[in-house]
């Protein structure tokens, strides 16, 4: 896999920062993300709460469907449907969320995606639907 290009590394924004996640790799119909696990992501039990891996496969998802290639010409998305599924706890300390467009045209996109930990571990699982928005920046 291929890092991400420094001239498609867009500016975090406001819950990008918050949560701390970082996009690695952003590619034709696929994208990369990555989260440290850190206390404030915890539920009451200590572990990740839903929300976050819920978070993360509908933005990887998100990017995967909407890559340009092109900096000038950024293309954006909103969820229509978002299905997760939640399999294991991680074992490791690095969340990492692949995500890949699975089909659509020219109005919306269809997308899978999978959480898992640093040691391999399958956390989540996620697809959606997304709607093209009409406005590009």
């Amino acid at each position: 896999m291929t890092p991400l290009a420094p001239e498609l590394d867009e500016s975090p924004y406001a819950l990008q920062k918050h949560l701390g996640f970082q996009l690695t790799h952003w590619g034709q119909d696929h994208a990369r993300l990555e989260l440290p696990i850190e206390h404030f992501l915890s539920n009451r039990a200590g572990l990740p709460h839903g929300g976050v891996y819920a978070t993360l496969l509908d933005t990887v998802m998100g990017y995967a469907g909407c890559f340009t290639g092109d900096p000038g010409h950024k293309r954006l998305a909103l969820t229509l449907t978002l299905t997760t599924s939640f399999l294991s706890r991680p074992k490791g300390r690095l969340l990492i969320a692949e995500g890949r467009k699975v089909g659509g045209g020219a109005a919306t996109f269809f997308a899978e995606a999978t959480v898992l930990d640093e040691t391999g571990e399958l956390i989540a699982r996620g697809s959606g639907a997304f709607k093209y928005r009409k406005t590009r920046l």
